[in-house]
């Protein structure tokens, strides 16, 4: 039996807005200024009137008091962009599998709105079906296990539970793992494990929208899902990859245009 339809929550945009952005993908961590750079940079210079941020905004994120008094450098600093961001446009966070433990804290602190996973558009005159896709996984069996067990309100509770110190601990021993696994999948020759067709089109049929939009695969592309049915592939973010790899997907009066920034 196929796995249900989650319940899909719905937002109507506001007549006023003309222009939408959605990224996702970013991974943005200290060692990696570039992305950084370029990620600040379209932040603060989006014409848009409103960015949604589909999942995986941070490469890890531990908690919400990582942002706190003792937060480093550029975690503060990824929230002062977050901020002034937020201040003004309207500005969408929905989880991804970096970062779920994003809370109400760092939402009201950044003028951000979180969205479930998945959420409904209603713009420009259509239904545009929002996710970041990993739940969408469905043949990835260890990785939906995992999912189920660190998306519950106990395994939460007991991890943020934790000194700040050992949580940090804890995500940066579950990158490497996550990064040996992808490693030897890769040397294996192991097909890449998309998203389910099937589940999509489901997913699709429930929120009576012909598009789906999300990220997490790192493939950006557009693929037909039977009639008048289709998924759009965000791209992830690599500043210093060849050829370089920052691009933000807008909606607008001349449909779905892929911006890849200077």
């Amino acid at each position: 039996m196929a796995p249900a339809v989650p319940q899909i929550a719905e937002l109507l945009a506001p007549a006023a807005w003309r222009t939408v952005d959605f990224i996702s993908d970013i991974h943005l961590q200290a060692g990696e200024p570039a992305s950084f750079a370029a990620w600040q940079a379209y932040m603060l210079g989006t014409p848009a009137d409103a960015v949604f941020i589909l999942g995986d905004l941070f490469d890890v994120w531990v908690g919400d008091d990582a942002a706190g008094p003792a937060a480093s450098d550029f975690d503060a600093l990824c929230v002062h962009v977050l901020q002034k961001t937020g201040e003004r446009l309207a500005l969408f966070f929905m989880h991804g599998n970096r970062d779920f433990l994003v809370g109400p804290d760092l939402m009201a602190r950044t003028c951000c709105t979180l969205l479930a996973d998945p959420t409904v558009l209603v713009f420009a005159g259509n239904r545009w079906l929002l996710s970041h896709g990993d739940a969408l996984c469905l043949d990835d069996v260890d990785y939906m296990r995992f999912r189920e067990q660190v998306r519950g309100v106990d395994w939460q509770q007991t991890f943020l539970a934790q000194p700040l110190s050992d949580r940090q601990a804890i995500a940066r021993g579950l990158r490497r793992q996550s990064r040996e696994q992808h490693e030897k999948r890769w040397q294996s020759g192991e097909p890449y494990i998309d998203v389910n067709t099937d589940a999509a089109r489901r997913w699709l049929q429930a929120a009576k929208a012909p598009t789906l939009i999300h990220g997490h695969t790192h493939q950006p592309a557009i693929h037909a899902l039977g009639p008048g049915l289709e998924r759009v592939v965000l791209s992830d973010w690599d500043a210093v990859a060849q050829p370089r790899r920052t691009e933000a997907l807008r909606l607008g009066p001349l449909g779905l245009q892929r911006i890849r920034l200077p």
